[in-house]
């Protein structure tokens, strides 16, 4: 069975939800709260295994209390709202699902019917969180803590001190639309490729089950990154998601990985800057870069240093993006080289390892 905390200013809202809830095999309302400074003294009591979050809340608004939850104490999360044009924004900030509340006239049972499709698809994700639950919240003395981050530069975390050259390495950065698109990325990838790096935005818990995932697409083989992997071709390596995913030369020249377990950078961890600073300190004009879909900026000062480096850098076009942040970002840094269709990347990869690109 697992617990949900729903957190909603409406008392008949609440009832609402909780109710439809209980009605999904497996889950169960353990709790309720009406803003987020209650949400944060009930998910230390009781830590539910999820929790709903309104976006429209006294004190402060869900967005606000979504990023600090992921920072101070990630866990899975589904924003309820009727606010349709935050649906993106919210799965970068660390959400794992939404779901739109019903409007005026609106047929109840389909707003019931999102609930449990929604609910029913986080099951293999909570398998995992639940294994791996954080410990519980320290007691928070005063609502500083629950201010949002600043956003930190890469150079605070790793150093720029790119390469020339070295052996050819494929880094991917994605974030909202990002699991969806590498699987169709994926599956039509070939062996015997270089090694690849990814860093997808994803909650602390459900990386392993994503690299199980993209494994079970491709005929790459897919490892959730530990430290000290001796990188491998026909291999991917997908950064977990409460770490940095960087790389470093072993003494007989090979590489591998190294995971930090530092601040954000760019507002994230992993961050898509922190793993192409390392490729472009390691490799340099030897690597291809691939910016996909994605909200926010991530990557795109990292990306600027590899392109300047020699780095072939692709960004994925706007009619395939399910969110044009961060290639828009890096075009207009002047960080690309080749704009191209999601279902022209794996082709492009191809071509890169096999010399007929640049």
């Amino acid at each position: 069975m697992y617990t949900v905390l729903v957190i909603d200013d409406s008392l008949s809202m609440r009832k609402i939800i909780k109710d439809m809830i209980n009605d999904v095999d497996e889950f169960e309302v353990i709790q309720e709260a009406i803003d987020a400074f209650d949400a944060r003294e009930k998910i230390k009591q009781y830590e539910p295994d999820l929790v709903t979050i309104d976006i429209n809340m006294p004190k402060m608004d869900g967005v606000t209390f979504l990023r600090n939850l992921m920072r101070l104490h990630p866990m899975p999360a589904v924003v309820i709202s009727g606010e349709n044009v935050r649906g993106n924004d919210i799965f970068d900030d660390g959400a794992v699902g939404f779901i739109n509340k019903p409007e005026a006239g609106d047929d109840i049972s389909l707003f019931a019917k999102r609930i449990k499709e929604n609910l029913l698809n986080l099951t293999f994700l909570l398998k995992r969180y639940t294994l791996k639950k954080p410990k519980p919240l320290k007691k928070i003395e005063s609502k500083k803590a629950f201010e949002v981050d600043r956003k930190v530069h890469p150079d605070e975390v790793i150093p720029l001190k790119a390469a020339f050259n070295g052996k050819k390495l494929i880094a991917i950065g994605s974030s909202t639309g990002g699991v969806e698109s590498l699987l169709r990325v994926f599956k039509n990838l070939t062996k015997d490729l270089p090694p690849i790096l990814i860093t997808q935005h994803i909650p602390y818990g459900f990386s392993k089950s994503f690299a199980d995932r993209l494994n079970n697409y491709s005929e790459v083989t897919v490892h959730e990154a530990k430290d000290n992997m001796i990188l491998e071709k026909g291999n991917a390596y997908l950064a977990p998601g409460n770490m940095h995913l960087t790389i470093e030369k072993t003494s007989n020249n090979n590489y591998k990985t190294k995971l930090l377990d530092t601040v954000k950078v760019s507002h994230h961890k992993p961050s898509v800057n922190v793993l192409f600073r390392s490729v472009n300190n390691i490799t340099g004009g030897s690597a291809m870069a691939i910016m996909m879909t994605g909200m926010g900026d991530d990557g795109s000062i990292a990306m600027k240093e590899l392109h300047d480096n020699g780095a072939y850098t692709v960004a994925q076009n706007e009619e395939s993006c399910v969110v044009f942040g961060m290639p828009a970002k890096a075009i207009q840094a002047n960080a690309v080289k080749d704009i191209i269709h999601l279902d022209q990347i794996a082709q492009y990869i191809i071509e890169f390892s096999n010399n007929k690109i640049r």
